[in-house]
C-alpha cells in the first residue's frame, strides 16, 4: 500500500496542493481538497499521527472552560469559539460514528452557591449548540449522584450536573481521514521528510524535496500551492522557507494516564471544573479503561516527549481526591504526552499575545501555515486552509468544500448495531465484535476475510486486538513498523503498556510475514517497538 502511494507521489508532474504534515490539521486538509477534486499529495516525516495528534484526550467538545471565560470577561472571541466548536461537534459525530459517539459527563459540585453557577452554565452550552445539540444538561441530587458513581467521594457533596460532549478513537480517526483523502484520488505517505523547499525564479515555491526516511532516496514534489500543517513542528518548515522568520509558537505539555476501569468503574465521564491551580480535569471511560488529564505546562518542543513523574502524580492526586481509591502509580497502565502548539498571530500588533485556537496566515514566498487549533475543529480549520491554498496557488476546484456532510470511509453503511450482527452471523466474542465495528466501521468485512484465512487469535489473552489486525495494517494502512501498529494502527499501547510490550515479538513475526523483514532487521523493529512503548509512545 505504501509502495504504491510513493510511486504515485514520485511519478505525478504537478499537484495543486502539497501538505506538509500528517497530524489531524493535515489529514483533515489532504481529505477536503481531495474531496473538492483538487490533487493532493500529504508527506509525513514520521508515521500519521505520530506526534500530539494521537496523545490527545479524545473529546470531541466545544470548550467548557472557554465559555465560563466569555462570559466572565465579556469575550466575543471566546464566545465564538464555544459556539463555532459546538457546531463541529456535530459535524464530527455525524461524520464519523464509528469512531465518535456521544459521551455523558458529571460534574460534581462541592459548594451551594456554584451548583446554580456551573448549571446555568451548562444550560448556556447547551443553546449556544443549537440545531447540534446532543444532549439536555440536567442538575441532579447527591444522592442520585453517589447512587451512580459510588466511589464518588461523598464528603461535603451538594449535587451534580449532567452534560453531554463527543469522544472519539484519534488514532483511527487519522487514519480514516487519511484513507478517505486516498478514496478521493489524493496521495499521502509517511516517513517521507520535506527536506528543503523549492522556488521558481520569480521567488515563489513551487514544491519540495522529500527524502524517503526507509531508503534515503531524495526526489523532487511540485506543487501550484504548498501548505505547512506540521503543528508543533511548524516554525521548522517556516525557518526552510525563510531562515529569518520568526517565532509563532509555544509548547504547553499535555499529559494523560490510564487507569484500570475497575479502580474507577465510571461509565460516564466526570469534569473537575477547577483544581487549585485553576486547570480543568477529566476522567473518561475509553477503550475499557480510564483516562485521566490533561495537565497544562509550558514546555520545550521536543520530537519524543516524555510524561512526567510529576504530572503522573498530580492527576494520581486528584483521582485520589474525587474518589475513594488508594491508585498510585503502580496502577497507571499507559501515559503518554502530547505537545500542544499554542500561537502568536504574526500579524497581531502585540505578538506577546497568543492566538485562542487556530492561526492561517500565507509568507512572501507563498507558504500557507497553518498552526494550533484541536481535533474537535479540525474539518473547519481544513476548509479554511484549502481556502487560502486556493488562492494562493490559483486554483480551480471542480467543487466547493464538501466535508461538511462528508462521511469518512468507514462511515457511509455503519449500523449501531453491527457488533451485534457481527457477533450473532460470525460468532466473534462481544469484545472483539465491538473492537473491530468502532474500530473500522463498515470496512470490517476486510478483517472478517482475514479471519477466514488466518483464524482470530487474539494478540493478548485480555484484549480484543487480533492478530490480524496487524496484517491488514501492513496491507492497507500503510504501517511500517512494529510501533506503528501497537500505537497508532490499533489502541493498544495507548490502553496497557505491558500488554503491548508483551505482544511486541508476535506484532513483529507477522509483519516480518507479510513484509519479508531479514532476522537482523526482526530484531531492529523488536527493540524499538519495546523502547517507544515503554517511554510512554
Amino acid at each position: 500500500m505504501r509502495q504504491n502511494q510513493l510511486e504515485a507521489l514520485k511519478s505525478q508532474d504537478q499537484f495543486d496542493i502539497l501538505v506538509i504534515g500528517g497530524g489531524a490539521t493535515g489529514c483533515g486538509i489532504a481529505a477536503d481538497a481531495a474531496a473538492r477534486g483538487l490533487s493532493v499529495a500529504l508527506v509525513e516525516k514520521g508515521d500519521f499521527a505520530g506526534g500530539t495528534s494521537s496523545r490527545s484526550t479524545k473529546l470531541v467538545h466545544g470548550g467548557v472552560r472557554y465559555l465560563e471565560a466569555a462570559v466572565k470577561h465579556l469575550d466575543k472571541v471566546q464566545y465564538h469559539l464555544v459556539k463555532e466548536g459546538l457546531h463541529e461537534r456535530g459535524a464530527f459525530l455525524r461524520n464519523a460514528p464509528h469512531l465518535a459517539h456521544r459521551l455523558a459527563l458529571v460534574t460534581p459540585v462541592y459548594s451551594w452557591w456554584e451548583l446554580p453557577y456551573v448549571y446555568i452554565g451548562l444550560k448556556l452550552y447547551d443553546i449556544l449548540s443549537g440545531a447540534m445539540n446532543i444532549g439536555k444538561s440536567t442538575m441532579i441530587s447527591a444522592r442520585t449522584a453517589l447512587k451512580h458513581f459510588p466511589t464518588l467521594r461523598a464528603e461535603g457533596l451538594k449535587g451534580a450536573v449532567v452534560y453531554y460532549d463527543g469522544q472519539f478513537n484519534d488514532v483511527r480517526m487519522a487514519m480514516s481521514l487519511i484513507l478517505t483523502a486516498q478514496q478521493h484520488g489524493g496521495v499521502a505517505v509517511n516517513y517521507c521528510a520535506v527536506e528543503s523547499l523549492t522556488k521558481g525564479a520569480d521567488g515563489r515555491l513551487d514544491g519540495a524535496v522529500v527524502e524517503d526516511r526507509l531508503t534515503g532516496e531524495r526526489f523532487p514534489v511540485k506543487a501550484k500551492a504548498v501548505v505547512n500543517a506540521c503543528g508543533p513542528f511548524a516554525e521548522a518548515i517556516l525557518r526552510m522557507d525563510d531562515p529569518e522568520a520568526k517565532p509563532i509558537l509555544k509548547g504547553a505539555e499535555g499529559v494523560h494516564i490510564i487507569l484500570d476501569r475497575d479502580k474507577i468503574p465510571l461509565d460516564v465521564g466526570l469534569l473537575i471544573p477547577k483544581t487549585d491551580d485553576g486547570r480543568v480535569l477529566f476522567l473518561l471511560p475509553w477503550e475499557r479503561h480510564i483516562i485521566v488529564g490533561t495537565t497544562d505546562e509550558p514546555t520545550e518542543i521536543v520530537e519524543k516527549p516524555v510524561a512526567p513523574e510529576a504530572d503522573i502524580a498530580y492527576l494520581l492526586d486528584y483521582v485520589r481526591r474525587y474518589f475513594k481509591t488508594d491508585v498510585t502509580e503502580k496502577d497507571v497502565k499507559a501515559a503518554w504526552c502530547g505537545i500542544r502548539p499554542l500561537v502568536f498571530d504574526p500579524k497581531a500588533k502585540d505578538t506577546s499575545q497568543l492566538a485562542r485556537e487556530h492561526v492561517i496566515f500565507e509568507s512572501k514566498s507563498g507558504l500557507v501555515t497553518i498552526a494550533g487549533g484541536k481535533w474537535t475543529i479540525y474539518r473547519l480549520m481544513a476548509e479554511h486552509t484549502v481556502d487560502r491554498a486556493i488562492q494562493v496557488g490559483r486554483l480551480n476546484p471542480p467543487r466547493g468544500c464538501v466535508t461538511h456532510d462528508m462521511r469518512l470511509v468507514g462511515a457511509c453503511h455503519f449500523a449501531s448495531d453491527m457488533d451485534k450482527v457481527l457477533a450473532t452471523r460470525h460468532g466473534l466474542p462481544a469484545d472483539v465484535a465491538e473492537h473491530l465495528v468502532h474500530s473500522y466501521g463498515d470496512q470490517v468485512g476486510k478483517i472478517l476475510a482475514l479471519i477466514t484465512e488466518h483464524g482470530m487469535e487474539r494478540l493478548s489473552p485480555a484484549h480484543p486486538f487480533l492478530e490480524v489486525e496487524v496484517r491488514h495494517a501492513v496491507r492497507e494502512e500503510q504501517a511500517v513498523h512494529a510501533a506503528d501498529v501497537l500505537i497508532r494502527r490499533m489502541t493498544f499501547a495507548l490502553t496497557d503498556t505491558d500488554a503491548a510490550l508483551a505482544a511486541a515479538d508476535r506484532v513483529v513475526a507477522l509483519m516480518a510475514e507479510e513484509l519479508g523483514w531479514s532476522a537482523a532487521r526482526q530484531e531492529e523493529e523488536r527493540a524499538d517497538a519495546k523502547t517507544r512503548v515503554a517511554a510512554g509512545l
